[in-house]
């Protein structure tokens, strides 16, 4: 059980089915809940983590319950969007659990100036607290219904929901004008690498690989094209329906506040090994991510071919066997 929902329920709090659990991650132990409580999950690796604890685990849902638990995002914008969601959803009691890292500080603060808190309880460099369900008074919290940054649909969250990420953008810049017939984005986000690619009629099918469902659901806008396919999946163990031409991919190196190589170098082996093997991987990351060594053991040819001091942008041909 997560430390600070065990301390609640030993303090007075009580809970009632139905139950749902929003953004848990396996950090959070569930243990102790009923398995008929239901977890709301858009990251397809946590999602299938509690699915196979048992528990009805889905990416959204908006079914009335009695009462929800939100553990906190680090994102501000969907914190509060998922307060008010749970408000919307929850007629009986809505329960935070959050780090201090988090920003459970502040939240508790703006929370307190709107409903009457029961808690807080602080434990574990955190603090959990609870409040009886009001819609109306967090009308102002909910997620837009459509949100935009230059001409495309993102939403609270997601990666680089404010803007086009640089790093993505000076990849996009830097592929050839034909990267290939068969294609996959790896983590594709919201879609700005895949909405470029569907630019070139050469393309003749196109993945979109995405383990955030959030963010798959956006790219589905900005990609409109026959010849792209969407995934939900985590991408270091996708397997393409055929042998790719080419791969492009802006990997992410982190999910928690700490950096995590590891991550981006699953990505490569999976590029690896969806690749011909007279395939291409076009890669962006940031250049203080140690990539070279996982690079020049995947594939035989490996250059950098642009850049910047905060960027680079690799090529890497035929992967080893």
């Amino acid at each position: 059980m997560s430390p600070r929902l065990d301390l609640a329920l030993n303090s007075g709090l009580n809970l009632s089915q139905p139950l749902s659990v929003l953004a848990p991650t396996p950090d959070q132990d569930l243990s102790l809940l009923p398995r008929g409580s239901e977890v709301v999950q858009p990251f397809k690796p946590f999602h299938d983590h509690f699915a196979t604890l048992g528990f009805t685990v889905t990416p959204e849902v908006d079914a009335p319950c009695q009462d929800v638990i939100v553990f906190l995002p680090r994102a501000k914008a969907l914190a509060r969007a998922l307060v008010f969601r749970a408000c919307t959803r929850a007629s009986g009691i809505v329960v935070v659990d959050g780090a201090k890292t988090d920003g459970v500080d502040s939240l508790l603060k703006d929370i307190r100036k709107r409903v009457a808190v029961e808690g807080p309880i602080s434990k574990a460099h955190g603090k959990i607290f609870w409040f009886q369900s009001d819609a109306a008074v967090f009308a102002d919290w909910a997620a837009p219904d459509v949100q935009m940054v230059e001409g495309y649909r993102t939403a609270p969250g997601v990666f680089s929901a404010d803007g086009i990420d640089p790093a993505s953008a000076l990849l996009l810049k830097s592929l050839p004008r034909k990267p290939g017939g068969h294609v996959a984005d790896l983590g594709a986000g919201w879609g700005y690498l895949s909405a470029g690619l569907c630019r070139n009629e050469a393309l003749r099918s196109l993945h979109l690989v995405e383990a955030d469902h959030t963010a798959l659901t956006c790219a589905r806008a900005n990609v409109d094209d026959p010849r792209a396919r969407f995934h939900w999946a985590d991408a270091t163990s996708w397997a393409a329906p055929e042998p790719l031409d080419a791969v492009v991919m802006n990997p992410p190196f982190h999910t928690s506040r700490s950096a995590d190589p590891t991550l981006g170098q699953g990505f490569i082996a999976s590029a690896a090994r969806n690749l011909k093997r007279s395939g291409d991987l076009w890669m962006v990351a940031n250049r203080h991510l140690p990539y070279e060594a996982t690079l020049s053991a995947a594939f035989v040819h490996v250059a950098e071919v642009a850049g910047d001091n905060r960027f680079k942008v690799f090529h890497a041909s035929r992967p080893r066997a």
